[in-house]
């Protein structure tokens, strides 16, 4: 392999997945050809769009789902340290961008917002206060606050503790650092610094349509042009899918054998949306409760404050509506589409194994406004239905696989990197908490796809992201000195 010739590499989709693998690629080799096809006639108009998410920026302050109970009662707190380096990390990068010039404005993609863990009963109760005191000792999570006091947690979200019996039990722990993420105006910042790089063609109105394999390793790919109806043929080292739900479809296209026996399991989310600004005012953080017994992390109840454009609102759910597109702006016909013969025992194995998620999903789509009230009324007691309106956000496709580990028609949680046997093709698939950490994930496709260029690459990656290398989670002196630097450059 000629290391010094420049590369050539294709992405699809212009969601947050690409933009940001193709802002740190331009960065790190900006002699590279880079080629993004979008099938859209604009970026961040699928998940990555600010009404399609809850705009959380993931860093385990909040999300009770990255801290599992055990069966001895302890709380195992790993994952949350990761969540919290990887998002780290993320800021690092938006900072370095910043700070250079690449975007601008970082409070129109970004704000700071406290981020709240809230429980009722007894149970839960203990179960957070457990979860308290193992993280807090950590440095990472050293500024959180814990309370049972109902005068206290009237402070911290008074929306949700007025109309509330005094004798409810119920907790609540904080921590300030949190923010809120328009990730859509992120995704359109950095496209429009990809588009500005003079070895990179943005196309809008493209459609990959298919894959070959040449023998000199290259991939030919047949695109689509949605515009004037006509077909191009475009050729790369290197394709990157991070198309959001149609991921899938599209890497069965490419015939590789990391793409048998995967499939997908669409859900959409819905959200009960306030824009009553006396009502909106009055609650200005993200709070995230705990998921009900027997259902999948991605049913955690949360009631978040967003800022998009000059606009805020709150926004609570998610409730669940299974469907077969792949993406809002799909077709009815992706789920029946991405049946093959080598993959049709893994989704039924699924369905099988999955009983609770099938009957949850079930129930969800059976559920009406009034319903959906009684839900937020947990959290919100005094909500009153006319201040409340129904949105359907983005699609997401939870990846079903077959594991060792697992068995057959594992359902996959959370966002999973596909890399081909020989790095040529890499695939981003999956869900939460794929924005917030999607810088990290872009390493992991360098480290893995790229490896004989890391050694080169490093000094570069070092000033993107200084703590590239290093622990953040053993090293509190460069945590302190990474926040504050991220803080002055992201103007939080």
């Amino acid at each position: 392999m000629d290391n010094a010739k420049p590369k050539k590499v294709i992405l699809i989709g212009a969601g947050i997945m690409s933009a940001t693998f193709g802002t740190f690629l331009k960065n790190v080799e900006p002699d590279w050809n880079i080629k993004l096809f979008e099938r859209l006639d604009a970026p961040a108009m699928e998940s990555s769009h600010g009404q399609n998410n809850a705009g959380t920026g993931h860093a385990a302050l909040c999300e009770l789902n990255y801290t599992v109970e055990q069966e001895d009662g302890s709380v195992d707190i790993e994952k949350a340290k990761e969540i919290n380096e990887q998002f780290e990390i993320s800021m690092q990068f938006w900072s370095y961008l910043v700070r250079n010039q690449h975007i601008d404005d970082p409070r129109a993609f970004i704000r700071p917002l406290p981020h709240i863990s809230f429980v009722y009963g007894e149970d839960n109760v203990n179960f957070l206060k457990k979860r308290y005191e193992a993280l807090s000792p950590l440095p990472m999570f050293e500024s959180m606050e814990y309370s049972e006091d109902h005068e206290v947690l009237s402070e911290w979200m008074p929306l949700m503790m007025e109309g509330r019996a005094a004798e409810e039990r119920v907790a609540a722990s904080r921590m300030d650092g949190g923010t809120d993420v328009n990730f859509g105006e992120l995704t359109r910042k950095m496209m429009g610094d990809i588009n500005g790089h003079e070895n990179a063609e943005v196309h809008y109105r493209h459609e990959v349509a298919d894959f070959r394999q040449m023998k000199n390793g290259q991939w030919e790919v047949k695109v689509r042009n949605l515009e004037n109806d006509t077909v191009e043929y475009h050729t790369a080292d290197h394709i990157f899918i991070g198309a959001g739900g149609h991921a899938i479809p599209l890497l069965q296209k490419t015939g590789i054998p990391e793409s048998r026996q995967l499939g997908g399991f669409p859900i959409s989310g819905t959200f009960l949306v306030c824009n009553n600004p006396e009502v909106v005012d009055r609650h200005d953080a993200k709070v995230y409760g705990k998921e009900p017994k027997g259902t999948p992390p991605m049913t955690v109840p949360h009631l978040d404050r967003r800022y998009l454009e000059d606009k805020t609102s709150l926004l609570f759910g998610p409730f669940a509506a299974i469907g077969p597109k792949f993406l809002k702006e799909g077709s009815n016909m992706d789920l029946f589409r991405s049946l093959k013969s080598n993959n049709i025992l893994t989704m039924l194995s699924a369905g099988a194994k999955n009983g609770s998620l099938v009957k949850y999903s079930i129930q969800q789509v059976m559920m009406d406004k009034a319903d959906r009230m009684k839900e937020l009324r947990k959290f919100v007691p005094d909500a009153k239905d006319e201040d409340w309106d129904l949105h359907v956000a983005g699609k997401r496709v939870q990846v079903i696989k077959d594991t060792e580990a697992h068995g057959r028609g594992y359902i996959q949680f959370g966002t999973e990197v596909v890399h081909s046997g020989d790095n040529s093709v890499i695939a981003l698939l999956g869900e939460s908490p794929g924005a917030s950490v999607s810088v990290s994930t872009a390493l992991e496709v360098f480290e893995k796809s790229f490896s004989e260029y890391i050694d080169k690459w490093t000094p570069k990656i070092q000033e993107i992201i200084p703590s590239y290398g290093r622990s953040l989670i053993e090293d509190s002196g460069l945590l302190q000195e990474i926040r504050e630097s991220t803080t002055r450059d992201l103007e939080l």
